[in-house]
């Protein structure tokens, strides 16, 4: 009888065990966002996994290359809590609410509010502060409360303590209003915010910084218009880390022609073309890229089954991917179908064209003539 209820108790201790913390809400009801061993409920966009690494229990961000670390789930209305830390003196770093999947066209950052996360080093403008300062950026949209004439809340007190001591931040959002506490007090305000559902991101600019008890209350959601819902999972994975050329396969010699330069991709290729090719093979799949012409004309190649198969070859100063370009950065989202491929350039179908590759698939291959930034490397299957 004895050792029965002792297996019994081992069942049920063991049981207990393997239930994940951030499944189950504390009777405050709040749940972890991270267990302290892994990345579980996390999701690297457009980072390496060098950006991101759990260090004595602690989410740990190197700052290299900017970027962002968002959750596997979207929130509309919530209570979130974290305790952070710059590393070194002056660190540059932020927290994205209601953000969408991916990053949006011609930078590394998410369409979202962001929570400024700065160390006082950063130091302190009319324009920004080093104490909790809430904006919008990349098409959100927020009003202010306690602006000084722009979008940007400033915070009513200087409560932010230096690097390398904690803060503790409780970012609360609810019905499109957001409010931020640091280190236990509401200091800043914005209303009227444009997403007011999406994911929640973590970024990385530079800043050497640790995280500790993120957790979050989910609190019951408010009528939300389909136009303030942020752009939901699409599957696409990265195929640029911002920090090395992992991932890519390409002659010696294009290598030294293809320059890491943070978020951005620069290809050189004035004298002759340049030729670089995703390891990763695909069937039927989704790209998107953007891209910005750094000289005065170049051209462009897409393959979307690599060497072995037909590709669409453009250039920049003539139709129709010229007319379809505009100054700055554009983005290039193709689409690659039983053979067909569709390329629209800012959301504007550009081109269509039948290219029938080896039927085993292949991998994505741009061939770059003339000078090219490229950024916001994105793939996925299609079923």
């Amino acid at each position: 009888m004895k050792i029965m209820q002792c297996l019994l108790v081992c069942v049920f201790l063991s049981a207990c065990g393997s239930t994940p913390p951030s499944q189950d809400p504390a009777p405050d009801g709040f749940r972890s966002l991270f267990n302290g061993r892994d990345l579980t409920g996390w999701r690297r966009v457009n980072t390496a996994p060098s950006t991101w690494t759990v260090v004595d229990g602690m989410l740990h961000c190197d700052g290299k290359p900017t970027g962002e670390l968002r959750t596997t789930e979207m929130y509309q209305n919530f209570i979130f809590e974290v305790e952070w830390r710059h590393l070194v003196s002056g660190g540059n770093a932020g927290i994205f609410v209601w953000a969408d999947d991916i990053t949006a066209r011609g930078v590394p950052f998410h369409r979202s509010v962001e929570v400024q996360v700065l160390d006082h080093g950063y130091g302190n403008t009319n324009s920004h502060t080093t104490h909790g300062d809430i904006f919008p950026i990349h098409g959100a949209r927020m009003i202010p409360v306690n602006g000084r004439g722009g979008s940007r809340a400033f915070p009513t007190e200087s409560r932010s303590n230096p690097s390398p001591e904690w803060n503790h931040y409780s970012i609360h959002c609810n019905a499109g209003s957001i409010t931020l506490a640091v280190n236990g007090k509401v200091v800043t305000r914005g209303n009227l915010c444009s997403p007011s559902k999406g994911y929640i991101c973590l970024e990385s600019e530079g800043g050497q910084v640790d995280y500790r008890n993120m957790r979050i209350k989910v609190l019951p959601d408010t009528p939300v218009e389909d136009a303030d819902v942020a752009q939901a999972e699409q599957g696409f994975e990265t195929l640029y880390t911002g920090v090395d050329l992992d991932g890519w396969v390409l002659s010696p010699g294009d290598r030294e022609r293809l320059h890491v330069r943070d978020w951005v991709l620069r290809a050189e290729a004035e004298q002759n073309t340049l030729a670089l090719s995703t390891e990763r093979t695909f069937k039927d799949y989704e790209f998107l890229f953007d891209l910005k012409v750094a000289g005065d004309r170049a051209a462009l190649g897409i393959l979307p089954h690599g060497s072995r198969g037909k590709g669409l070859h453009l250039r920049t100063d003539s139709a129709p991917l010229g007319a379809a370009l505009t100054p700055g950065w554009n983005r290039l989202q193709g689409t690659y179908r039983a053979g067909v491929l569709d390329l629209t350039v800012n959301g504007v179908a550009c081109s269509s064209a039948r290219l029938e590759g080896p039927r085993a698939g292949g991998p994505l291959r741009l061939e770059v003539e003339g000078v090219l930034d490229l950024s916001n490397l994105y793939a996925r299957d299609l079923d």
